[in-house]
C-alpha cells in the first residue's frame, strides 16, 4: 500500500495542519507503508507583493488551491500507477474537501478536525464563527462535498456528532459510508523541560522567569474566549499579582483596549507565535494553563498542558472533557468567577500534584502511534457501512 497525503497550501500558514501532514507521513513511514505529500502549489499567490492577509492575496489563493491543483489532481489521477487499487489517499484537512470530486471516493479518507466554519455559515451561533456572505457560500460548498465523502474520520465524538446533524437528515445518505472517530496524536515532543532550559527559552522569548503566569495557548478568534483570561484577573486582583500569557496570535487591539480598560494592561504578556521549544517552555513555567474556548474540535493544547506536567483548567464545554479526561477541572467558559476559584483550589499542594498526575497519565491516551495505527487499520480495511450499534456507540 502506498498512501498520498493531500496537504494544505503554504500560504495559508495554517501551521497545525503542515505538522499533521507531516505526522501522518512519519507515522506512516515508521509503520513500514510508503508515502507522500501532495499540496497545491504557489503559483498565483506569487504575484501579490504583500504578505499581508487581504482579499487579493485570498483570492489569489483560491485560484492556486480551487483552480491549478485540481487540474494538477485530474492528470496525475490519469497515471497510472495513481489509480492502482494499492495507492490511498488522505485528505488531511476538511476544508480541502472539494478535492474529494477529482480522487476516487473508495480509496480516499479524509480527516474532519472541527465543523466550526461551516455551523457558523450555517446560522449556528454557538460556533463563535461568523461567516461573510461569500463565506457562507463557500462552507455550504465545502459541506457539499464533504458529505460525499465514503471514508471520514472525526478527530473528536462532538465534531462528528455535529457534522452528522448538519448533514442530509442528520444520517448516513451514501451506501457504504463509514464516518468514525479516531482521536488525535501529539504533533510533536511535548514533556517536562529542566528549569534552566525553560528560563533560557523564556528570557529568548521576552518573558521573566522570576514572574508567576498563568498560560492561553490560540487564537484571537472569538471563539477562544481570551477575554474570560483577563476577567480572572479581576476576580483575583486581591488574591494573586501574576500575569496572563498569551501564545499564539499576537494579543489584537480589542483585547489590549478591554486589558487596559480593567486596569490590567501591565499583566498582559504577548507570544507572537513561539516556536517549539519556546511553547515546551511556556507550558512547563506556567502556574496553569486555562483554555475556556466556547467551541472545539478537538483541542491540542489541553493535551500538551498535561504532557508538560501542567495543571489544567478547561471549558465544560464538549470535547474539552472527552479529550482532557480526569485530567482537568472542568468550568463553565461564561464564569470567569468559577475560573478564579478553579485557580485557587489548586494552590492546594495535595490537589495540585492530583491533577498533574491525573493530567500526565491522560496524556498517555494521545500517542500520535496509536493514531497512526488507527489510520493504517482504517485505509488497509476500508470498512463496510457501520451496523446501528457501532453507530450508536460513536454517539
Amino acid at each position: 500500500m502506498h498512501i498520498i497525503i493531500i496537504g494544505n497550501y503554504p500560504l495559508d500558514r495554517v501551521e497545525s495542519m503542515h505538522r499533521f501532514a507531516r505526522l501522518l507521513h512519519m507515522g506512516f513511514s515508521k509503520a513500514g507503508v510508503s508515502s507522500e505529500i501532495w499540496q497545491p502549489s504557489v503559483f498565483f499567490g506569487h504575484l501579490s507583493k504583500s504578505n499581508a492577509a487581504s482579499n487579493i492575496n485570498k483570492w489569489l489563493g483560491y485560484a492556486d488551491k480551487f483552480v491549478i491543483f485540481p487540474f494538477i489532481l485530474f492528470w496525475r489521477m490519469l497515471n497510472n500507477k495513481f489509480t492502482a487499487t494499492d495507492v490511498r489517499f488522505h485528505i488531511c484537512d476538511h476544508g480541502n474537501a472539494p478535492y474529494l470530486k477529482y480522487l476516487p471516493l473508495d480509496r480516499t479518507v479524509i480527516t474532519c478536525h472541527d465543523v466550526h466554519a461551516i455551523r457558523g455559515a450555517l446560522g449556528h451561533s454557538d460556533s463563535y464563527t461568523p461567516a461573510s456572505s461569500l463565506g457562507k457560500q463557500f462552507q455550504r460548498w465545502i459541506l457539499q462535498h464533504l458529505n460525499r465523502s465514503k471514508y471520514l474520520i472525526a478527530v473528536s465524538h462532538q465534531t462528528l456528532k455535529q457534522l452528522r446533524e448538519i448533514g442530509p437528515a442528520g444520517t448516513f445518505h451514501t451506501t457504504g459510508q463509514d464516518w468514525r472517530v479516531v482521536h488525535n496524536g501529539f504533533n510533536g515532543k511535548f514533556g517536562t523541560m529542566v528549569p534552566a532550559e525553560q528560563h533560557a527559552q523564556l528570557t529568548k522569548a521576552g518573558v521573566d522567569p522570576s514572574v508567576p503566569f498563568i498560560l492561553h495557548v490560540g487564537s484571537n478568534s472569538l471563539r477562544k474566549n481570551r477575554e474570560l483570561l483577563v476577567e480572572m484577573l479581576k476576580v483575583l486582583r486581591t488574591e494573586w499579582n501574576g500575569k496572563v500569557c498569551f501564545a499564539g496570535d499576537q494579543v489584537d487591539d480589542s483585547l489590549i483596549r478591554y486589558a487596559s480598560s480593567l486596569g490590567f494592561l501591565a499583566n498582559i504578556i504577548s507570544v507572537a507565535h513561539p516556536d517549539h521549544a519556546t511553547l515546551v517552555a511556556l507550558y512547563n513555567a506556567a502556574e496553569t494553563f486555562v483554555f475556556p474556548s466556547f467551541s472545539e474540535g478537538f483541542g491540542w493544547p489541553l493535551i500538551e498542558a498535561q504532557a508538560c506536567g501542567t495543571p489544567v483548567i478547561a471549558s465544560s464545554v464538549a470535547p474539552m472533557p472527552e479529550v482532557g479526561g480526569d485530567g482537568a477541572i472542568y468550568v463553565d467558559p461564561n464564569e470567569p468567577e468559577e475560573f478564579a476559584r478553579a485557580f485557587l483550589m489548586l494552590k492546594n499542594k495535595e490537589f495540585r500534584t492530583l491533577m498533574i498526575r491525573k493530567g500526565l497519565e491522560n496524556a498517555k491516551r494521545f500517542d500520535s502511534q496509536n493514531m497512526i495505527a488507527a489510520y493504517l487499520h482504517f485505509h488497509r480495511n476500508g470498512a463496510p457501512e457501520p451496523t446501528v450499534a457501532v453507530l450508536e456507540d460513536q454517539l
